[in-house]
């Protein structure tokens, strides 16, 4: 009978393991889609510059995106906007330039993750072009200007006058340190 129950227990046991890891597996895309619908960790969309162009320009608002920048530790590059913040009217295409300098004698290629706080504004800003869409080589002690185009929506809620954009560029994954260019 002590053998019966230990067998149940074991089979209770190994279904519950496999349980999780095919919830741990499926939290990737669940999680993508609650930070798409709630704007969450401060994922922006991405209009093409056709879609941009059609907005209404509200010329009675202005918004004004902070910009951040940091880089891992892993990563010796400097990182800066050249403008700490701009002021836009909801539904123009605006453009603000970064300045990305690698800091060593090797070609290091690094990828920049966004985000815009507060969370609820992700859901209202929109990029048409951006650095972090791809990974970024630079060669040993290069200098780059990097550009990104924006989009604040109309629609943004009147209670929210100010927005960060953030981005932390991380060495790049799937590939080592030094890049042979």
């Amino acid at each position: 009978m002590a053998n019966k129950g230990i067998k149940v227990t074991t089979k209770r046991l190994y279904l519950l393991v496999l349980f999780m890891f095919g919830f741990g597996f499926a939290m990737v895309p669940i999680y993508d889609v609650l930070c798409d619908v709630t704007g969450l960790n401060g994922k922006t969309g991405r209009l093409s510059v056709g879609e941009a162009s059609t907005n209404t320009i509200d010329q009675d608002r202005m918004v004004t995106v902070e910009f951040d920048t940091n880089t891992n530790d892993k990563l010796p590059w400097s990182f800066a906007a050249k403008e700490y913040k701009l002021r836009v009217h909801p539904g123009e295409v605006s453009e603000a330039v970064f300045v990305v300098k690698n800091k060593t004698d090797r070609a290091i290629v690094g990828q920049a993750i966004p985000s815009v706080a507060p969370p609820q504004a992700s859901l209202f800003f929109n990029k048409t072009e951006c650095f972090c869409f791809t990974e970024q080589t630079l060669k040993a002690h290069e200098e780059r200007e990097m550009k990104v185009r924006f989009v604040v929506d109309s629609k943004l809620p009147e209670k929210i006058e100010t927005m960060t954009l953030s981005y932390t560029f991380f060495l790049a994954t799937g590939t080592d340190e030094v890049t042979k260019l």
